[in-house]
């Protein structure tokens, strides 16, 4: 290896490129820019006023936190719903003037002060709910009316009763607890803003209601295509953040005992200031309830922080009218780019320098040389099924393959003319393999491990694993499981071929050629399935060999075969017993001499193993070219080859022709025939096998002889 690939060896396969992209994909990414804003806003105002982070100035700070934040609170849920609400400083004054004057005024009980907060709040946001959601006026033109009408009521009402209200002697304990007393140390109103938000967002994430409010900010079209009640949704957000005004309202009122000409003042461009410094977009469809909270933190603690400072109010609203043209346009610029940063990013490939290889080329006398054998296949179902990915047969002779429509085939024997479906899966059936019951297990793409009874009816058994606490990408869940097969115990053995990739992007990861593929155990007395062996390029096919004490697994973009011992004195054992083959190996089973059949879904190439040692290039080309013009490995041509418990090659066929199988992904013998699967055949192949035992099939080799 030269000192040039030794140092793009380096440079791509040891520094973690791709963990930007696998971090970039979460969506708590879009929580990291608040969160960094708020821990520098903390910490700069902390720093630079004396006595910040003092209980005294924490308390004081917190109880105007939790009535600020349960106003955010309620904007961000309008704001998740696709709408906006200008008028929550309105809102929140009146509902503050009606609790005040219940209490001061006409002298009634505390709980009567706030069921009259509440119900202000209530009807207001229902105005505005009625006129959005349901008369479908502009969000924006509307809330701005009312937040004119409901300044000007209350300017009149507090010069009316102003007065009466100071002048009051009416007092009540429990109303001096909500406005100054303390549970634990912290303040009613942080509680009641810290249970308003928990609430709010088990709603918004694990309720049909908030689920509902979230489709409608993505797309009210597309939400009332699929059944929703738009208006109903876009009513019910205004009348919840009427309430949290209302809320918000009565803990000022009791915190304050009264109201004045400034009471919620500028309060929705702080609130409106703090949703979108926290996340959320101003499109809707797309934040948190957590992102309003820190969003508040932010805002509230630059503001205060501002005039402990010396600043006026001038400069304090200047700085917040430009915090929120930065996130607006971050928010814009971010939600339109998003995509466009994952492309660029996310596709990571490594170098990788394959060794050398025999010819695989007719005549060229090598134990790979291939033929032309596969030719004179005979077929069955010939443009009847498409993509049969493997192949099975059962106890009487019946022949199973799945297809790309989801449905396992069952072909009647002898003569294999008669067919019917016999299992819809809901995925991609691909590795198939018989338990000693005769149930059919089958590795379905992108969904997981399947069982399917002898009437049809289909099982899960697995759809994930243990995650690894290392990894960033979520490793739990099956995204590419390939071929399965049973031990004499049971457990089912099986692989999932990558962990960043789908089943349908396997070009993107042979380009990438990161070692992400892993052997996984099912283990049906438990019901739980365990990572044994990982990082393989491409785990592929899974054979139980003849001892019953080993397997071999398919390492297809690395052209080897491994074998596992999973029990006997070698256990926990594994081994590389053919390497650097010319053809890319895939499902392997059993053959009637004791030997192997494995499939070649494609050939090596000297342009695509050159390929590999430029990753920069492969970067460039999945970033430039369309997905059709990309070099990605060879599957027009394959065969197969036939290897013993050593890993020497004893035979090989092939399909020089291209005219009955130029790709294989599958094979299996039964009474001397060999038949013939491919992942993008619209047949099955059968070839007489010269000279084999026309007695032997896969049930009885895996279950006549076993306890």
């Amino acid at each position: 290896m030269t000192f040039k690939e030794r140092a793009l060896r380096l440079r791509y396969n040891f520094i973690p490129d791709h963990l930007i992209g696998e971090i970039l994909t979460k969506r708590w990414t879009d929580n990291a820019i608040p969160f960094l804003a708020l821990v520098i806003t903390v910490a700069g105002f902390g720093s630079a006023i004396s006595g910040f982070f003092k209980p005294q100035s924490l308390t004081d700070s917190t109880r105007q936190l939790g009535e600020f934040s349960i106003v955010v609170t309620g904007l961000t849920i309008v704001m998740l719903g696709g709408g906006i609400d200008l008028s929550v400083g309105s809102i929140f004054a009146l509902s503050c003037f009606s609790a005040v004057g219940t209490f001061f005024i006409l002298e009634q009980p505390v709980w009567v002060a706030f069921a009259a907060a509440l119900a202000t709040g209530l009807a207001l946001g229902a105005i505005n709910g009625y006129l959005v959601g349901y008369m479908r006026l502009r969000a924006f033109l509307t809330t701005l009316v009312t937040l004119i009408i409901g300044r000007a009521v209350f300017d009149i009402l507090v010069v009316d009763y102003g007065t009466a209200i100071q002048s009051s002697f009416v007092s009540s304990d429990a109303w001096d607890f909500i406005g100054d007393g303390t549970v634990f140390g912290f303040s009613v109103a942080v509680l009641t803003a810290f249970f308003i938000a928990i609430l709010a967002h088990i709603a918004l994430t694990r309720s049909r209601p908030g689920w509902h409010i979230l489709a409608v900010g993505g797309s009210r079209r597309s939400a009332f295509n699929s059944g929703i009640n738009v208006k109903r949704t876009v009513f019910m957000t205004y009348v919840i953040s009427g309430l949290c005004c209302g809320l918000a309202g009565f803990l000022f009122a009791a915190r304050l005992s009264g109201a004045g000409p400034g009471t919620g003042a500028g309060l929705e461009i702080l609130a409106l200031t703090a949703a979108v410094v926290g996340g959320n977009s101003l499109g809707g469809g797309r934040g948190s309830i957590v992102k309003g909270a820190m969003g508040a933190i932010i805002v509230l603690v630059m503001t205060n922080g501002l005039i402990r400072l010396g600043f006026g109010t001038g400069f304090n609203q200047m700085v917040l009218g430009l915090l929120l043209a930065v996130a607006v346009v971050l928010d814009i610029r971010w939600l339109k780019n998003r995509d466009k940063v994952l492309n660029e990013l996310y596709v990571a490939p490594i170098h990788h320098r394959m060794g050398e290889t025999q010819s695989a080329l007719p005549a060229s006398g090598t134990p790979y040389a291939l033929n032309d054998r596969l030719s004179k296949t005979e077929y069955i179902g010939l443009g009847e099924i498409e993509g049969p990915e493997d192949v099975i047969l059962d106890r009487d002779d019946h022949l199973y393959c799945g297809t790309r429509h989801g449905e396992i085939v069952r072909f009647f024997a002898p003569d294999y003319k008669r067919s019917e479906v016999f299992a819809h899966t809901g995925g991609f059936p691909l590795g198939l393999a018989f338990d000693r019951e005769g149930t059919l297990l089958s590795c379905v793409g992108a969904m997981g491990l399947y069982a399917i009874s002898s009437s049809g009816e289909v099982t899960k058994l697995s759809a994930e694993t243990r995650r690894t606490w290392t990894s960033i990408v979520d490793d739990a869940r099956l995204r590419d499981p390939n071929d399965c097969d049973v031990a004499p115990d049971g457990r089912i053995f099986f692989t999932d071929s990558t962990t960043r990739y789908d089943a349908h992007e396997w070009a993107v990861d042979s380009i990438e050629s990161r070692p992400t593929g892993r052997l996984l155990c099912y283990d049906p007395k438990t019901g739980k399935t365990t990572t044994i062996l990982d990082r393989y390029r491409y785990a592929n096919g899974v054979c139980i060999a003849h001892d019953g004490m080993s397997l071999f697994m398919a390492e297809s973009w690395a052209c080897r075969v491994h074998r596992y011992w999973f029990d006997g004195p070698k256990k926990g054992q594994v081994e590389c017993v053919i390497k650097d083959m010319p053809g890319y190996p895939d499902n392997i089973n059993r053959a009637s001499d004791g030997t192997y059949w494995m499939a070649w879904l494609g050939m090596r190439t000297p342009s695509f193993d050159l390929a590999l040692r430029s990753p920069g290039m492969r970067k460039r080309m999945t970033r430039r070219l369309p997905q059709d013009e990309w070099l990605f490995p060879n599957i027009n041509t394959g065969g197969v080859v036939k290897f013993d418990e050593t890993g020497r090659i004893v035979e090989t066929l092939g399909d020089m022709s291209g005219e009955s199988h130029p790709m294989v992904t599958s094979m299996r013998e039964h009474k001397g025939w060999l038949y013939v699967g491919g992942i993008l055949n619209n047949r099955i192949g059968r070839y007489r096998i010269p000279g084999a035992d026309q007695s032997w099939t896969g049930p009885d080799s895996y279950w006549r002889s076993k306890p």
